[in-house]
């Protein structure tokens, strides 16, 4: 427990009002981007045709698929809360345990996962050279389909879904007017309660690991990064989650626990800082993190 009251006690030291506007846009292949756009609504990624990576990230609704767990091919259920694709780009790490270390490794992982696509990768490319894609592939990357162009074109297109112009991104570049004195005083509860010690950066989150139960134990399957560094320290070591746009990707936490945003800061409140909080802060905190929500302009 010193570990971490001092790990997030450092954070809040040093990044204390380091939070950051998102970018207007960033640079990608835009050819790139527009068939990896293609791929991520297509269905035939999967075994049986029936799952896109579109059908757990729903980009008109927050980027993730509203339930507390996904279902893949055949109805299988998985066992995580699926995070919101939008501006993973900024994130340090892909999936709550952090196994990948990029986009691309993180869309090589659902089409094999046997809950979620189901689907054998050199199967997939070799389907798919005997389709539409096989001259698109070409024109664009001068080979044929491979594992690794597949993936790099799909990354692509996740890299441009970012979503900038939210009221507190303008309150941040100088726009006094974009937030009211209400949200205000949750931004600065957010700040003094010692939320921001692990939700900070860019993507107000994303970019560092924290134990979920800090100050107080929590009773969860899934093991967080002890599953992939099986080390005891590691136990319930999740990667912070991002807030941007958290109004609209509901229901919270790696396992989808609780589908109330007031009830979800309350809950951090105690587990993850130790400290009381009452409901009008919680109102407050509320009001703030819905000034999160950014615009999403989807490539055509």
């Amino acid at each position: 427990m010193l570990k971490v009251f001092l790990l997030c006690f450092s954070f809040f030291i040093l990044n204390a009002t380091d939070i950051t506007p998102i970018p207007q846009k960033l640079k990608y292949d835009y050819q790139k981007a527009i068939l990896g756009k293609k791929l991520f609504f297509d269905t035939r990624l999967s075994k049986d045709n029936t799952i896109s990576c579109a059908t757990c990230h729903d980009l008109s609704n927050g980027g993730d698929d509203g339930l507390s767990v996904s279902f893949g091919v055949e109805g299988l259920k998985g066992t995580v809360n699926a995070p919101t694709v939008l501006n993973s780009v900024f994130n340090f790490r892909q999936f709550w345990n952090g196994r990948a270390k990029s986009l691309e490794e993180q869309a090589l992982g659902p089409i094999e996962n046997p809950v979620e696509m189901g689907n054998k990768l050199d199967i997939l490319v070799r389907n798919l050279q005997n389709t539409e894609y096989k001259e698109m592939f070409e024109a664009i990357y001068g080979s044929l389909i491979t594992k690794d162009n597949l993936v790099d074109a799909i990354s692509e297109f996740e890299k441009t879904l970012i979503t900038p112009n939210s009221r507190f991104d303008k309150y941040l570049l100088g726009d006094e007017k974009a937030i009211t004195k209400y949200e205000k005083e949750g931004y600065e509860i957010f700040k003094n309660k010692g939320c921001i010690a692990c939700h900070h950066g860019v993507n107000i989150g994303g970019n560092h690991y924290n134990k979920f139960g800090a100050f107080k134990e929590i009773t969860s399957d899934n093991l967080g990064r002890y599953d992939i560094t099986k080390k005891e320290e590691d136990k319930y070591y999740f990667k912070v989650p991002s807030l941007r746009n958290v109004a609209l990707t509901s229901p919270y936490f790696h396992d989808g626990r609780e589908e109330s945003l007031k009830k979800a800061v309350e809950i951090m409140a105690s587990v993850q800082l130790g400290r009381p909080i009452t409901k009008e802060e919680i109102d407050k905190i509320v009001a703030f993190l819905k000034t999160l929500t950014g615009q999403l302009k989807v490539i055509e």
